[in-house]
């Protein structure tokens, strides 16, 4: 059988400029992120705010790749792109005074994805 991949527009072309970035930009991370997001849905990466606090410190940029929840507290500033947010994780992580973005942005953002932490 065929591996198809992800069918929604959204995963499928955030995966088709990961790899584009990371070969114009000699960064494996966004290869790596990529195939991450290239998984099956019951694969697919959530992580809790607990997680990103005990593995981040202030002013780290964070990369998930799949959906960020609101369990837990965040108590330093960070950057985090992620394919999708609660809603009480990104009222938690605007109060800890951190940002939130689509892993697009980050990518504009930081197209050689140096200090950049992936956590899964």
């Amino acid at each position: 059988m065929r591996r198809t991949g992800p069918t929604n527009y959204v995963w499928r072309k955030t995966i088709r400029v990961l790899i584009k970035a990371s070969k114009d930009n000699n960064a494996p991370i966004w290869r790596y992120v990529a195939e991450l997001l290239s998984r099956p849905s019951r694969r697919r990466v959530v992580v809790n705010l607990s997680k990103i606090n005990r593995y981040s410190k202030e002013g780290d940029i964070i990369v998930v790749p799949g959906k960020v929840l609101g369990c837990g507290e965040l108590n330093h500033r960070v950057t985090i792109g992620a394919m999708a947010f609660s809603m009480q994780a990104v009222e938690k992580i605007k109060k800890a005074g951190g940002r939130i973005m689509h892993i697009l942005e980050l990518v504009k953002e930081n197209p050689k994805g140096s200090r950049v932490k992936i956590i899964i």
